[in-house]
């Protein structure tokens, strides 16, 4: 008998890296990491270590490779599956850095020299200003194409990289025919921008020299009740979002993620309370939200065995897809394949 019913919708697929320069914080958190999961869930996802960006700064070896190591067991820590996702480490598997070759060649140095990162950084690091910090967009424009991405999910700081991407596919296109997907930014569930706890003007952010402004995804539940309850706020004693009051909004805007309360829901919940009372629930919701990141992270690596045959088993089904992709480009470019 015939079958009528409609072939399965295919999945879009999602690509993203992380770098393995420090622990998250609550804001990486907050405002992506958390959301992979439901992003895994809903799309053919492929996330990974970018340890080979990660060497633009001539990281520290041992620490280097210890840091890789924990955030391959973070990205397993917040529920991506690596049987039904692709988790993998950049530098093993190499098509990365042979199509990064490939394109830097197909790439202008005008439009490389525009991208105000490389700017921003070149004049923060003038002593270490390398050419891998130059080609840095490069590299990443092979890394979503390898994998055919239909949409990589990015911040504001890195849309002029996924721009340049874009234009380098399309080149590529339309000189040898239609050969890479071009991707798109992944709109999805849009995460909270997270501030400073101690200059809530400023990003929170793992480099900030201040231990008081970031909260770590490890960081012991005492230690995270000890940091909010030094929260910078104002001296209105009024829990409610409004201008002016950029600590008390960073500090709802954290309590709304962790609790799935709207604003107003929590300017009721503390009417006629103090901030006190408001830190302390804040310190509460996230010490309750990141319990189970921290638990599975700390079980995860007393389990190095574990560990260690997740990356090969990532880093084969990557290698799977990346080689039938550089194999495909090489042979347009006149390579010898």
């Amino acid at each position: 008998m015939e079958s009528h019913l409609s072939p399965p919708e295919k999945k879009k697929r999602v690509f993203s890296l992380i770098q393995p320069t420090a622990m998250p914080t609550l804001g990486n958190y907050l405002g992506a990491l958390k959301n992979w999961k439901e992003m895994s869930e809903l799309n053919d996802c492929i996330f990974g270590v970018a340890d080979l960006h990660a060497l633009t700064v001539r990281p520290e070896p041992a620490v280097f490779r210890r840091q890789s190591l924990e955030i391959f067991a973070m990205l397993l820590s917040i529920g991506l599956d690596p049987e039904k996702n692709i988790v993998f480490v950049q530098s093993r598997v190499e098509q990365h850095a042979q199509l990064a070759w490939i394109l830097n060649c197909y790439t202008q140095f005008g439009e490389a020299s525009r991208m105000t990162q490389f700017k921003e950084k070149a004049a923060a690091h003038e002593e270490n200003v390398n050419v891998g910090l130059f080609a840095y967009p490069v590299l990443m424009a092979a890394d979503i194409l390898l994998y055919n991405s239909d949409f990589v999910p990015v911040g504001e700081d890195q849309r002029q990289h996924l721009e340049i991407t874009r234009d380098i596919a399309e080149r590529f296109n339309q000189l040898y025919g239609r050969t890479f997907t071009v991707p798109e930014a992944y709109i999805g569930k849009v995460g909270a921008r997270i501030m400073s706890l101690q200059d809530p003007a400023k990003k929170m952010s793992k480099s900030d020299l201040n231990p008081k402004a970031s909260v770590s995804v490890l960081d012991e539940p005492e230690v995270i009740l000890k940091k909010f309850k030094s929260a910078v706020t104002d001296s209105e004693a009024c829990v409610r979002y409004a201008e002016g009051k950029d600590g008390i909004n960073n500090l709802m805007a954290i309590y709304s993620c962790c609790t799935g309360r709207d604003f107003p829901a929590i300017e009721k919940e503390f009417e006629g309370r103090g901030y006190g009372d408001f830190k302390t629930a804040v310190a509460e919701a996230v010490i309750e939200e990141l319990r189970p990141v921290r638990e599975s992270y700390l079980s995860l690596m007393k389990d190095s065995g574990y560990l260690a045959a997740c990356i090969d088993a990532g880093c084969g089904k990557a290698r799977a897809i990346a080689a039938k992709t550089l194999a495909k480009v090489s042979k347009k470019v006149g390579l010898l394949v």
